[in-house]
């Protein structure tokens, strides 16, 4: 049996990331994984001022999803990058519109943007309403805009394809101090599993990606060296920290001809920290 999930697996599509200008990011590593399977890319960002880029984006001119663009293009591959806030459904209408204009077809739509770890890490006694807000209307409602939209433009298609929202295993772990990021992705489960039974019929597919501890920029506050490295062995059964590319092969698969009876799902790609059944 042939594999389709190698080189060049998925030439001719057209595949949509959001959340794909950071240098150390999922985002990044998605857009490029695609380029390699054959897939033109649209990719998103916030449109960040670079005075607030990390040091290391700084010391080599990174520029966000222009430098993305130049990866892509350099696979051999078209891009096309926007700014869009996925919190904004007109935004997001203006994203679907100029990816039709410029690619005439959507075929993959990856929800990668997400609010980065902040105020919202504390108890919920002590949560701010504001704090609260702003993380559910980034991560579910904005891959609720996204999903929406895009489910409706393939449904005109009529040719089946794939939805991908890139979770985290809090939603399944709940930690202490993660209210608003856990139930955000807990939420993101139950959209998926919900658009999964309604657009199965039309051979749409909709998956989720846990995330455990990937070395990204999100991590940055945890620091680095022999606390982070207990932290990584005391909650990673196979010893280390996850990259990008490690979400990036499971999106390529899920969207592949091999992923094609799978639908509804929320797999962790976590090192093994998760386990219950």
């Amino acid at each position: 049996m042939s594999s389709t999930t190698g080189t060049r697996a998925l030439s001719g599509k057209i595949a949509v990331v959001t959340g794909a200008g950071r240098m150390r990011s999922i985002g990044r590593a998605i857009a490029l994984t695609m380029a390699d399977a054959g897939c033109d890319v649209v990719i998103t960002g916030t449109g960040r001022d670079p005075s607030r880029f990390p040091d290391d984006e700084k010391a080599i001119g990174w520029r966000d999803i222009a430098s993305v663009t130049e990866e892509i293009e350099a696979r051999g591959q078209r891009a096309l990058p926007l700014i869009c806030d996925a919190r904004d459904p007109a935004a997001v209408a203006q994203l679907l519109a100029d990816t039709l204009k410029t690619f005439g077809r959507v075929d993959f739509v990856i929800n990668n943007a997400g609010a980065a770890r902040g105020n919202d890490r504390k108890p919920v006694v002590d949560l701010a309403i504001e704090d609260w807000k702003q993380v559910l209307d980034v991560n579910l409602n904005g891959s609720f805009y996204m999903s929406k939209a895009f489910a409706n433009q393939l449904l005109k298609q009529g040719h089946g394809g794939a939805i991908i929202n890139i979770s985290s295993i809090a939603g399944k772990i709940f930690g202490a101090n993660t209210a608003a990021y856990a139930a955000s992705k807990a939420g993101i489960h139950a959209l998926t599993a919900c658009m999964a039974n309604e657009l199965g019929p039309h051979n749409i597919r909709v998956n989720a990606i846990c995330p455990g501890i990937i070395d990204t920029f999100r991590m940055d506050d945890l620091g680095r060296g022999e606390n982070w490295n207990a932290m990584i062995r005391s909650r990673v059964p196979l010893g280390r920290a996850g990259t990008g590319a490690d979400v990036a092969h499971m999106v390529v698969f899920l969207c592949s001809r091999e992923g094609s009876w799978i639908t509804g799902q929320a797999y962790n790609v976590d090192g093994g920290t998760v386990v219950q059944h």
